[in-house]
């Protein structure tokens, strides 16, 4: 950081930072979707940390090369440390529960359209910056939120300790044994949560046969489209760890096209299809999405050889990710293409899991609680950073990232804390004027794309 005096500064720059790290990132999906991306900006501008949320872009305009923060984890970052995989759009919101390849409930960092290369730093600023501009509309005093952003600073460096002393760095996890707080809260929703309610909230059954209901958000295909999809996913099972040669599972049941999930995914094309699952009995069939990838943010702001030609396409890239990051991905976890005007279009694949609950921010106000679930988030934090190394079963990042990280903290742990609480106070005030700033320039029709009414 600096105390210098930035043309990004004023307003007028400022808004045309913000408006051209957006257009850059989505002006071919704008083009693609301007009803998508009406609803998205319209969620952006709601509050500061929705805007936050939807704008990873600028995050990293701001702290690459040339950015505004560029420098801010300068002492911190080594050759090393630089490159390791991160989730790349770590905010507070991005953590939930899942089933394990192993069967158990786990409450970890979740959504990794975003992943890449890039410094292991970027993760921690991105979420303490979240986590303040949180705290913030919470009415949190600053002492109290800084204490918060201090705690998952320290958790996260005592659990990367914990996996310099230990021989297994996949074996912790936070699960209905460890848990506290809200994260255990998650978790018990998720172990409420059944397939069959998944499946009735999404299909029908007709003739002894599931088949997707129709209804807002589903999209019957033309044949040629739902051979080319049925092709795709024929191809994706070669992707999965372990071709499964069950009898009956995977054989597909029916195929939609569906719009993008969530607030990231705005004009990306998706589809839905319905395996036959475990049995052919009709409560486990499985319901599987097939999201085409975008360009992940960090990416614009990393010049790395080996990783450029490392994937496929997207789809490979975020599949490939998600494995690194996640000790037991979902076992259904893959990429998969569709052809385009420009050539193959990746997609990743994975299951749409009943045991997925989101961490709900909206029940925990109190500093106590916090207290309790921010210190969980940290080790969660370190969890993926410290799996995703030369021990997993990718070769893009070849160091140990926990010596790695140990290395460049070499003990100062509170020097880290400062840095980490000051980016945090300080891009958490600059992301809510950067709100309004979005907010006058979508108003003021400074998207060609994506009229604001």
């Amino acid at each position: 950081m600096t105390d210098a005096p930035s043309p990004q500064d004023r307003p007028d720059d400022r808004g045309t930072l913000i408006v051209g790290s957006l257009l850059t990132a989505f002006e071919p999906l704008m083009e693609a979707d301007p009803h998508g991306f009406r609803t998205k900006f319209r969620k952006m501008a709601r509050d500061p940390f929705a805007f936050y949320r939807g704008s990873a872009c600028l995050f990293y305009a701001d702290v690459g090369k040339g950015g505004r923060y560029a420098d801010f984890d300068e002492r911190w970052v080594d050759e090393e440390s630089a490159r390791v995989w991160i989730q790349g759009d770590l905010h507070a919101e991005n953590f939930g529960t899942y089933l394990d390849a192993d069967g158990r409930l786990v409450f970890d960092v979740n959504d990794f359209d975003e992943a890449y290369l890039g410094h292991w730093t970027w993760d921690l600023a991105r979420f303490c910056a979240s986590l303040n501009l949180l705290c913030w509309q919470k009415a949190l005093p600053d002492e109290v939120v800084d204490d918060l952003v201090a705690a998952y600073v320290r958790a996260y460096a005592d659990q990367v300790e914990h996996y310099r002393q230990v021989a297994d760095d996949t074996e912790w996890a936070l699960t209905l044994d460890t848990a506290e707080g809200a994260a255990l809260d998650a978790l018990h929703r998720a172990k409420l949560s059944t397939r069959v309610e998944l499946l009735e909230s999404m299909t029908v059954v007709e003739d002894f046969r599931r088949r997707f209901a129709d209804g807002p958000g589903v999209r019957r295909l033309e044949e040629d489209e739902e051979q080319a999809v049925r092709a795709a996913f024929a191809e994706y099972r070669h992707t999965l760890p372990t071709l499964r040669q069950d009898a009956v599972t995977f054989d597909v049941l029916d195929v939609v096209g569906r719009s993008g999930f969530g607030i990231g995914s705005a004009g990306l094309p998706a589809y839905s299809v319905l395996i036959e699952g475990f049995t052919q009995a009709l409560d486990n069939d499985v319901v599987l999405s097939m999201k085409q990838g975008n360009i992940a943010a960090p990416s614009r702001v990393v010049r790395d050889e080996q990783g450029e030609g490392y994937f496929d396409h997207h789809g490979h890239r975020t599949a490939i990710s998600q494995r690194a990051l996640q000790a037991h991905a979902d076992r259904f976890l893959g990429w998969t293409s569709l052809p385009g005007a420009d050539g193959p279009v990746g997609y990743v694949v994975s299951e749409v899991s009943p045991y997925e609950a989101d961490l709900s921010w909206d029940d925990v106000t109190e500093p106590d609680d916090l207290g309790v679930l921010v210190p969980q988030l940290g080790r969660a934090t370190a969890k993926i950073h410290c799996v995703a190394d030369s021990e997993s079963d990718q070769d893009l990042v070849t160091v140990s990232v926990e010596e790695a990280v140990g290395r460049a903290v070499g003990g100062d742990v509170d020097g880290l804390v400062e840095t980490m609480v000051g980016f945090a106070r300080e891009y958490s005030e600059r992301a809510r004027e950067d709100h309004r700033l979005f907010v006058d320039a979508f108003r003021g029709g400074a998207f060609e794309h994506v009229a604001p009414a």
